[in-house]
Formats: structure tokens, sequence, C-alpha cells
């Protein structure tokens, strides 16, 4: 498991150390900093998987597209270098990276494994590789192999269409930053088994139909039919929401639909070990469905998946105080943390990121001003109160 991130002089900050767990929900202001923490994960993807051997951190690709080194690298005090660091499996990794600001990339300069230092050798430049630096006392393949499999889906996802692609082995597992493969996935691997406490009873504990029955979940009566366009490698998604109905077009039905089947396929097919990130998976759900995607995306945690959420819904919040209440997972093992603009941390001499305790009857040790209190807050107003 992910243990912990650290960012210096990347984009907003300046160093922030931000502890994972189990599940770790990001909330905050808008442009506080959430965002960053998942690209920073989404720029080891994506350069691993489509430039293992680069040596240099590429700021534009499938996942992300982030442009130049002057928007990745804190300008106030980053100068033309700044990096990141994974706890990993109780071992500290950290890469440090340097570059002109209008490069389109960040070069490797130097690797600390545990405090020991693997610098380039004079005159050369490093391998992103020396994500596993040779020495036999590191082993960071399996870093490598969690960064070349994590699932990172942003807020825009591939919304309603007509025709997806069917894609080749390259894209197994992985669902896309849009969910733009999650059809093509369900499709592939429609017959790979699901963790079994996963598994919704009553249903074949395959990942099409598991994924089916989680739809129905959130949509009730809602049904899905793949079917192949022969010859021309693509797919269309049949949806319904009643029996008596036709299979439709994604279009013809609600929007949300789509919006949520990337996040129950990454989550079905997912492996122990595996990490899922997800930004708003709230997105286009009904208050109620909000919470039962906190309380499900919390089942997928307590299975082993680690997962990290950017969310500004408190009623998905209440959807893991709700599971952790019910003992889905301990508290201790789910992580929140409420980020802030540098200066309101400066106007009152508190940290950036603050971090509420979640106890493991679902109640929250502190409110910090802006967490989840907007209704609170809302309702004082109405009642003369403030």
């Amino acid at each position: 498991m992910f243990q912990r991130i650290d960012l210096l002089h990347f984009k907003c900050f300046e160093l922030l150390r931000l502890p994972l767990r189990s599940i770790t929900l990001l909330s905050g202001l808008n442009a506080s900093g959430k965002s960053s923490v998942m690209q920073a994960f989404a720029l080891f993807h994506q350069t691993v998987r489509e430039h293992l051997w680069s040596p240099r951190l590429m700021l534009n690709g499938s996942a992300v597209r982030l442009g130049t080194a002057g928007d990745v690298i804190d300008h106030v005090s980053g100068g033309r270098g700044c990096g990141i660091g994974l706890r990993y499996l109780d071992t500290e990794f950290r890469w440090e990276f340097s570059a002109e600001r209008s490069d389109m990339s960040l070069t490797v300069t130097n690797v600390v494994v545990d405090e020991r230092q693997y610098f380039a050798p004079d005159g050369e430049i490093m391998e992103l590789y020396q994500l596993l630096p040779k020495e036999e006392e590191v082993d960071g393949r399996d870093l490598v192999l969690r960064l070349d499999e994590l699932s990172y889906l942003t807020a825009e996802r591939t919304g309603p269409r007509d025709i997806y692609p069917l894609e080749g082995r390259e894209h197994f597992g992985v669902v896309g930053a849009k969910g733009e493969h999650a059809v093509s996935l369900m499709y592939s691997r429609g017959d790979d088994p699901v963790i079994d406490a996963l598994a919704l009873p009553g249903t074949p504990k395959t990942g099409l139909r598991q994924v089916g029955a989680r739809m129905a979940a959130f949509f009730p009566g809602c049904e899905l039919e793949v079917s192949p366009i022969p010859r021309v490698d693509s797919l269309t998604l049949g949806v319904r929401t009643s029996p008596q109905t036709d299979f439709h077009r994604p279009g013809n039905t609600g929007f949300g639909i789509t919006q949520v089947l990337p996040i129950a396929v990454s989550s079905l097919f997912a492996r122990r070990g595996d990490l899922l990130l997800i930004e708003n998976p709230e997105v286009h759900l009904h208050p109620a469905g909000q919470a039962l995607m906190g309380e499900f995306l919390t089942e997928v945690a307590a299975v082993g998946v680690q997962v990290v959420l950017e969310t500004h819904s408190d009623h998905l919040l209440n959807g893991v105080r709700r599971a952790v209440r019910r003992g889905v997972l301990k508290g201790n093992d789910a992580a929140l943390h409420f980020f802030r603009s540098r200066r309101d941390a400066e106007d009152d001499g508190g940290a950036v990121v603050l971090s509420p305790q979640l106890a493991d009857d679902g109640s929250i040790d502190y409110w910090p001003d802006g967490f989840f209190d907007q209704f609170d807050k809302d309702m004082n107003y109405f009642a003369g109160w403030s």
C-alpha cells in the first residue's frame, strides 16, 4: 500500500507530506491542490506505461496534460526543480527533477531510496526506470507495477456514445483517465472473476455480471448489454432501466449511468494491492446515490484495493462514515484531508492541509471551517442565528 506522497515545489505546494490510507478523501476549496496529488501519481503512471525507459517525466500523455515545467514547478520557491516522493510498503522513494520552464517534460536528476542517493554519473542523465536503482538491495519492481496498473479517473469522464472502441491487451485493467476503455474492458475481460468479498449475492461472480448488478444498485432496474460490431473493432452499449423496455443507446438514458460505469468497472476488475484514483465520483448522482457510492468505494478499499478520492460531496463522505460505522473498515484505515489555500494557512498559522480523524463509530473529531459545513451554515442563516 502507498503510505504517503510527498510533493516538493510541485504546483501550488512548497512542501506537502500527505499520509494515505486504505481509503483517502481529499476535500477543500477549489484550486487548493487536491487534483495536484492525483496528477503526481498520474505523471508516473503515464510515463511508466508509455515511456518506461525515458530519462524524463512526461508532463503530457494519455492520463494528464499539464503543459510545461513552468506550469508544474512552484514558481514562488521552486526555481527550476521539483520533487515527488512515495512511501510504499515501508520504503521511501524520492525523485528529484529539473527542467527549463518551457520544457514539456522533467529530467530525472536524482533518486533517493530510504535516504540513500543514486546520482546520475557525471555527464549522464538517469532513466526514469531508476525507479528501480540497479543495486540488489533495492527492489522497486512491485512499485513500478502498481504505478503502471493504477486506475486514474478524472472528473471529465466520457459521456454517452453510440460506439465504443474495442481495445487490445495493452489497455487491459485500465479504464483510462476519462473512462474511455471501460466498455472494452467489460467485454474483453467479462468472464474474469471479481474479488469474492465484492461479489453481490445471487449474481455470477464474473466481472460483466457483477458490474451489471452494481449498476442496478445505483440505478434500479438498470441492465447493460455489450455487443461487438463485426469487422470494425467497435462495441455498442445497450442500456435499459426496466425489463419492460428495449435496450437503448446510452444517450437516451440518464447521464449518470455513463459516469458511474467506469467507476464500477475499475473497482470490480481491480486486484488486491491496486491503486484507484477517482476525481469527483459523485458527479451526476442523486444524493442517495452519492452516499451509496461512498459505501461502495469503502467496501472496495476494505478488500485491499487502495482508493484515493477527490470530492466535494458531504453525501459521499457520509457514505464512507456509514460503512465504517457498520464495520466495513476501521476508522483509522480512512484518511480525511481538507485542503486550504496557502494564504488561509498563513493567516491563522496553521497547515495547508488539515486532517480530521474518523472514529470506528463514524464520528469525526473536529470540523475545520469550510469542511463540509455549508449545510449547517445555511440552516443557521435561515434560523436567524448568523
